[in-house]
């Protein structure tokens, strides 16, 4: 770890709020542009030695998560509810440590397809949503796709699909090696017709600018990766940023408040360090990376007399039409043991449902890949369909899971305006800042569509030659991990929150760059999409910065 130390009195030319996969992009693009960069991260730093394998903390004492003790959320399904304290796992779900929820994601790393920018001109309205098209086109994003997947790593196969749209370079790696998963979902969608493809994966295949292979130790979904070959914030956007001299990470620092001077510019954020002391920081100008939930609490918590509804929501749409991506699984037991337990999470993926098509009578598409998905504990405890959780039986149900799999679905999810972050009139956090309190109620056409991918699942499963198969419940969601859409972007300024470069319509210097900005869902992998975004944003505002235009 190097870089700037930045003292108390001076003031920077970005405050970046979040170190994650936007977050950190943002960091490394302006500080590498010439500008002092100061990142802030309500979390711990954490390194390749204090990651563990351990599903107890990681899954229910959340060892690198949000902590529902300290941050505490609510949840309802409707706004004409009462929101209730959230038991469990909290609705807006992400990871709190440097590098953010690019430490324990699964990394899939998808693109968006053309399709998934301009669906709303190809489908139409439909009825009950604030379905748009965005105000960029996929041909604008793909030069950013591409760097994601070169300035980062990710391993795959270019044009290995029939459905994959255009690339103008091929992935800098190879595939992961296939896993037993991966070869029994592409039997059963070839003896059905179906085109599984190797899936692209922001885990290195082999030694990659510095950092070695995977290991295939088999905890990444959920885990922080010790090997350095997921290709989280941590191992690459933040180590470069540093190492301009321009730029600091500030963990265990919590910003709670974003500050404006007499003229409605962002002029610098209220945040409290480590001992909940608390501090203020000088900028000239602000980025909110802080995630779909976060950033839009973040902004509703900023009020002043000139933004009595909260910073940059003159639209009154800051945190509305949240979206978290649908989904459904399909488990399955085979004769022979597959070991799901080593290796990375998916190797193979398929995309023949990825649009939707009005002949099914509802809207939604996805896709389709092979994984272990849960691990041993989280088996024994929630899967094994109707094996008893007691008694002698309970040994047949954890005797299955070396022969065990799951096809997970993930699919689309529609934007509905009372779907939402707010600010809970009663809770507050450790800090006695306000709180999370997050609507939602899934679309019909969502479920609907979860249940069709769903049925596709079971399909294969059985042409694969599944001994058993049996589903996971296709359910209204009460949490997500993708938190989209709280702070859309678009063209007007009374109908989203940012423009096409992620500047807030309202404030000029105050930009927005994360899953809040997106106008759809996608198809379920967004966080390629989120560092597509934060790459083309870093370069347009950098740009603007230079010509003294913020």
């Amino acid at each position: 770890m190097s870089g700037r130390s930045f003292k108390s009195d001076e003031t920077v030319d970005f405050v970046v709020v979040g170190s994650g996969a936007a977050g950190g992009v943002m960091a490394r693009e302006l500080s590498q542009a010439g500008f002092s960069v100061l990142v802030f991260e309500q979390g711990p730093r954490l390194g390749p030695a204090d990651f563990e394998h351990d599903e107890l903390k990681y899954f229910f004492l959340n060892g690198i998560t949000v902590d529902p003790k300290v941050s505490p959320q609510s949840f309802r399904k409707t706004p004409n509810e009462v929101a209730k304290v959230a038991a469990g796992f909290p609705p807006a779900w992400y990871a709190r440590l440097v590098g953010g929820s690019s430490n324990h994601f699964t990394a899939n790393y998808w693109r968006f397809h053309e399709i998934d920018f301009n669906e709303r001109s190809v489908l139409g309205s439909i009825p009950g949503t604030g379905f748009a098209d965005w105000p960029i086109s996929y041909q604008e994003l793909e030069p950013y796709y591409t760097k994601v997947e070169w300035e980062i790593g990710v391993s795959g196969l270019g044009d290995a699909s029939p459905f994959d749209p255009p690339r103008s370079k091929p992935y800098p790696m190879p595939p992961v090696p296939v896993k037993s998963s991966g070869v029994l979902l592409e039997r059963g969608a070839r003896k059905l017709g179906l085109h599984a493809f190797p899936a692209p994966m922001a885990i290195t295949s082999q030694a990659f600018r510095g950092r070695p292979a995977c290991v295939h130790c088999g905890f990444c979904m959920g885990f922080g990766c010790e090997a350095r070959a997921k290709s989280s914030a941590l191992y690459t956007m933040i180590p470069e940023a540093e190492a301009t001299g321009r730029c600091e990470v500030r963990a265990d620092s919590y910003v709670y408040h974003v500050d404006t001077d007499s003229s409605g510019r962002a002029s610098g954020v209220h945040y409290f360090d480590h001992d909940k002391r608390e501090h203020f920081q000088k900028a000239r100008a602000v980025v909110l990376s802080a995630n779909g939930a976060e950033t839009a609490r973040l902004l509703l918590n900023s009020k002043s007399n000139r933004f009595p509804q909260g910073l940059a929501n003159s639209s009154g749409l800051v945190g509305k039409y949240l979206m978290y991506n649908q989904g459904a699984g399909a488990h399955a037991v085979f004769e022979h043991d597959l070991n799901e337990y080593k290796s990375v999470q998916v190797t193979r993926v398929l995309h023949d449902f990825y649009l939707s098509d009005p002949k099914r009578g509802f809207y939604g598409g996805g896709g389709i890949d092979g994984r272990i998905d849960p691990q041993p504990a989280i088996w024994a405890l929630s899967s094994g369909g109707e094996l008893p959780f007691w008694g002698a039986d309970l040994k047949a149900r954890i005797e299955a899971f070396p022969r065990s799999m799951v096809s997970a679905g993930h699919s689309t999810s529609l934007p509905v305006e009372a779907n939402s972050v707010s600010i809970d009139p009663a809770l507050k956090d450790a800090w006695g800042i306000p709180a999370i309190r997050v609507t939602y109620k899934d679309h019909p056409d969502d479920l609907a569509f979860a249940r069709f991918l769903q049925d596709r699942q079971v399909e294969i499963m059985h042409a694969a030659g599944a001994q058993k198969v049996w589903r996971d419940a296709v359910a209204e969601q009460v949490f997500g991990v993708h938190l989209l859409g709280t702070c859309r972007m678009g063209n007007d300024p009374a109908a989203s929150v940012v423009d096409k470069y992620h500047r807030t319509h309202d404030v000029r210097n105050l930009f927005l760059c994360d899953g809040s900005s997106f106008v759809t869902s996608g198809r379920g992998q967004p966080t390629m999409t989120i560092q597509a975004l934060a790459f083309r944003a870093a370069d347009h505002i950098g740009q603007f910065a230079k010509r003294n235009e913020i």
